[in-house]
This record gives C-alpha cells, structure tokens and sequence, in this order.
C-alpha cells in the first residue's frame, strides 16, 4: 500500500512493501517498528540503527517526538488524497463547485435531488471502484444545482458528477 506522508509540509511517498520492508521515494529500507509495553512509545529499527518515538494522534494529524524534536505528521493512502482532492478540501466558502470523479468506476447511487440543501460532510455520491465503494461527500454546506451523472453509469477520472451552490 502507497501513503503520501506530510512532514511538517514537506511530502513523502512510502510503500509499505512488506512487514519488515518500506520503500521511501526510490530508497528500499529494512525497518522494525514495534510498540513498548502497549503505551505510545515505539521502538524504530531503520537499516539497523534504533530509534525511540512517542506517538500521539492529533486533531488532524499525528504528534511524533523523535530524538528531541516534535513533528506533525499526516498520513493519507493515495485513495484518501485523491478522494480529498476531487472534494476539493478547500472548497471555496461561496460559488460553485464541481464534485468530480476522483478515479474511473461506476455511479452506485446519488442520495440528493437538484435544489436539495446539503449540508458539509453529506454523501453526495457513492462510487465503486476497484471493487471498493466509495463516498463523495460535500465539502461545504450548500444547493445541490445539476446532477450530471445517474446511478448505473460509468464515468471517467475528472468527470463532473455534479455542481454544487
């Protein structure tokens, strides 16, 4: 599984190719990571060299503190950044918005009507890819304007779904 990891803004791709195995950008590492005593330290082996963490999960993010420095960290797998990117996560406040398809598949079901008032965080659209379902839900609260797409079509990456007011 591939994650995009922010480290204090800076991204990272890492693969976790197996348990004992990490790919970080083209680099293979051989880690063990291990929780002490069920509390949130952690024992770290990178490449052989130990390290000792504290981890913590925050409001949006999770709190690491690795030899003396505290870093903010956020952890998204590709699905969840490309879902979040096609909601746009910072949708702008007022005007209109466009939910598009954040990868190809098919519409399962479209659970508003054209006029409805949606409210942030309301499933707009479930769409199944790769066998999974997936929700698009509304980033802002708003007017459901034109529902382009219908329960049983495929659509392509990019494809609009719908607008939003």
């Amino acid at each position: 599984m591939k994650y995009v990891t922010t480290i204090d803004g800076k991204e990272f791709e890492i693969e976790v190719v197996d348990e004992r195995h990490i790919r970080v950008g083209n680099r293979l590492l051989e880690v063990n990571f291990e929780s002490v005593s069920g509390q949130p330290v952690y024992s770290l082996i990178v490449e052989g060299k130990s390290f000792e963490s504290y981890v913590y999960p925050g409001d949006e993010d999770w709190q690491v503190l690795l030899r003396g420095r505290q870093f903010q960290v956020k952890v998204e797998d590709e699905r969840e950044k490309r879902l979040k990117a096609a909601a746009g996560s910072r949708a702008a406040e007022g005007g209109e918005f466009h939910l598009k398809a954040p990868m190809p598949g098919l519409v399962v079901a479209i659970p508003v009507s054209e006029g409805q008032e949606v409210k942030k965080g309301q499933v707009l659209v479930i769409l199944e890819s790769m066998k999974m379902q997936n929700e698009l839900k509304a980033p802002r609260d708003g007017v459901v304007a034109h529902i382009k797409a219908k329960a049983g079509e495929s659509v392509e990456q990019k494809q609009i779904l719908l607008n939003l007011h």
